[in-house]
């Protein structure tokens, strides 16, 4: 008998919830306290919140991992920040001009700039941060700033990058999060990676390192000499490491926890609290993190190198149940490998998709040499899915499922975080390998990165996983880098998104949708593009 599978989509749930408790006016569901009416701050306060896992470096340049992403941009700050529709604004720097070329790119840097211990800020920390470390060990940077050939440093206080080729999408790629400075003068002519300041930051950020407990807590202390006179508002961020998501729940709802960001509460709870009028629900402020649950088939492994085997595990899976099941409306179903808010280039027009056909998956697996054994079993497989939130577990377990109903036994490791990665990325000890990671707000920025042949280093997390190669999708992506028509990037794109679906070394499974749930007096924790990704020096508490 077919194991049933309980259904209840983020709609069904609203509406039932919306019969018995009146829903605030400001549950946000899009904007939230981003557009509430304008209050005065007030000083002081400690924001507690709750996240899993815990971190391995507190520093997003040197890796692309969630819990990195989070943390750095609260030390270390960036060259520009963004402002809702990804609208670039000053940070580190002040002002900026592009060359009619667009191989130029001249910023002026703000003055008076300390790191947190006490030495200054100078353009030989943006030329040492791009040149040594975006460029060589970050897994987007590496493809990003591919055509960066120098930065030039007239004097202390102007950074020229000096490109080889015009890189359209640079521009939206300079925060905290995605490009954070790094101190030379700590950094330069050590090892990057062993660096003891990856977990003791020293950056020109909002918030300095208080205590950090491996696995357990990150406290945070406001950087009295920050440059934006008068911020941060807060004097401490305690962040937390739980790792069972309902112990979550139960702490932001006992007062325990003030916000949970980066939907680290089950769905299901996160719409539950939603509904009571001492809770908001933000969707906004996750603009350059759009992000794609994804499934890397490891295509060094001689079953996956029949692209039959591809398309058959496609056809086995029901992208729109695990939408509806597993993240409970907080996205939608996989259809391309960019994100579907990357709106000027995402396309399904040509592009393959692989609807829920059960008999289409076991022909295609007949076709391919695999018949069921005497057991019902074809062969064998592992996913790794990533321990980052509970989403990937969940539809492992779904994917397990059905799995067996076209002859495939499927094992679900799991392991602790630092292990997947190295597992999945240096080890490269997997066969399926189950994911979520930001898109960026430009294809070259997130996309680029898992198809790129140039990509596949053993070692970068998040990058080119599956090992995959194709000299057309390379061209199309090298071109898209570069080219300043926006009519002729839509092309590249289009084309790209066909080719990458057809081939299907990477599997989206549905792109998601980001969410902040908290405690209606937590005040303007989303006042941009970043939201949580920035340095939350203008959240507040009230009260």
């Amino acid at each position: 008998m077919k194991k049933q599978l309980f259904q209840l989509d983020r709609r069904t749930f609203m509406a039932g919830l919306a019969t018995s408790v009146a829903l605030p006016g400001a549950i946000g569901l899009s904007a939230g306290s981003a557009f509430a009416e304008a209050q005065t701050p007030k000083r002081g306060g400690t924001l507690t919140t709750v996240a899993w896992p815990g971190t391995t470096y507190m520093n997003a340049a040197i890796t692309t991992s969630g819990p990195e992403s989070f943390l750095s941009p609260k030390f270390f700050d960036g060259l520009l920040g963004y402002d809702f529709g990804m609208v670039e604004k000053p940070a580190l720097a002040t002002e900026w001009s592009i060359a009619e070329d667009g191989k130029r790119v001249t910023f002026k840097l703000r003055p008076g700039v300390k790191w947190h211990d006490g030495e200054a800020f100078t353009s030989k920390d943006v030329a040492f941060t791009f040149m040594e470390v975006l460029k060589v060990h970050h897994g987007r940077g590496r493809s990003l700033f591919a055509d960066l050939q120098a930065v030039e440093t007239p004097d202390d206080l102007t950074a020229v990058f000096v490109l080889g080729k015009p890189a359209p999408a640079m521009l939206k790629a300079l925060d905290g999060r995605e490009s954070p400075i790094l101190p030379a003068h700590i950094y330069a002519g050590t090892n990057i990676m062993e660096n003891p300041a990856n977990t003791k930051p020293i950056g020109t950020g909002a918030f300095r390192l208080a205590s950090y407990e491996r696995g357990a807590s990150v406290v945070m202390e406001r950087n009295p000499d920050y440059w934006d006179e008068g911020k941060p508002y807060l004097d401490r961020i305690i962040l937390q490491y739980i790792p069972d998501a309902s112990t979550r729940t139960a702490m932001l709802e006992a007062g325990q926890a003030d916000i949970v960001f980066l939907n680290f509460l089950p769905a299901l709870d996160t719409l539950r609290l939603a509904a009571m009028p001492d809770f908001e629900l933000v969707e906004a402020g996750y603009e350059t993190s759009a992000s794609n649950q994804q499934m890397d088939f490891n295509l060094e492994r001689e079953i996956f190198k029949d692209a039959r085997v591809r398309h058959a595990i496609a056809h086995a899976i029901d992208r729109q149940w695990i939408v509806d099941n597993v993240w409970h409306g907080f996205g939608v179903a996989g259809a391309s490998p960019l994100h579907h808010d990357q709106r000027a280039f995402y396309t399904t027009e040509g592009v393959p998709q692989y609807a829920l056909d059960l008999a289409k998956a076991e022909a295609l697996l007949d076709e391919a040499g695999h018949p069921r054994g005497a057991n019902g079993v074809r062969f064998e497989l592992t996913i790794d899915p990533t321990p980052y939130g509970d989403e990937s577990l969940t539809a492992a377990e779904y994917i397990r499922e059905q799995f067996r109903q076209i002859g495939i036994q499927l094992n679900i490791r799991t392991q602790d975080y630092a292990v997947f990665i190295k597992r999945c990325w240096t080890d490269r000890d997997f066969d399926l390998c189950l994911y979520t990671a930001a898109m960026g707000a430009d294809p070259t920025i997130g996309v680029q990165r898992f198809y790129w042949s140039k990509n596949f280093k053993p070692g970068v997390a998040f990058s080119n996983g599956s090992s995959y190669s194709n000299p057309e999708v390379d061209a199309l992506l090298e071109a898209s880098q570069v080219e300043l028509d926006p009519d002729k990037r839509r092309e590249q794109f289009a084309k790209f998104q066909q080719i990458a679906m057809t081939d299907l070394p990477t599997l989206p499974v549905v792109h998601t949708t980001r969410a902040t749930i908290g405690w209606q007096k937590v005040k303007d924790h989303t006042v941009d593009a970043l939201g949580s990704l920035g340095n939350l020096a203008n959240c507040w508490i009230d009260g």
